[in-house]
């Protein structure tokens, strides 16, 4: 299986506005992302959905300034 089709199984979620977002970020941001914003997407990607949402929903911000970033980028998505 390649990278991709790994990560993408990974973005699917037990809630489909989560999948939507993830999905989103890996088609359109992860190829040009760096590799410190690749890992911390694959460390939010083994976030619980609740926690993950948290952060979506900014109730909550992982400690990772990585991952804050990634967040930030979904958010965004969310708004436009």
């Amino acid at each position: 299986m390649s990278e991709y089709a790994r990560l993408k199984w990974l973005c699917r979620r037990g809630m489909k506005e989560l999948d939507v977002l993830l999905e989103h970020y890996l088609a359109h941001e992860y190829s040009q992302a760096t590799e410190e914003e690749r890992v911390a997407f694959r460390k939010l990607l083994d976030s619980q959905d609740p926690v993950l949402w948290d952060y979506v929903m900014e109730r909550d911000q992982p400690q990772d300034e990585a991952m804050q970033d990634v967040i930030r980028k979904l958010v965004s998505t969310l708004r436009n």
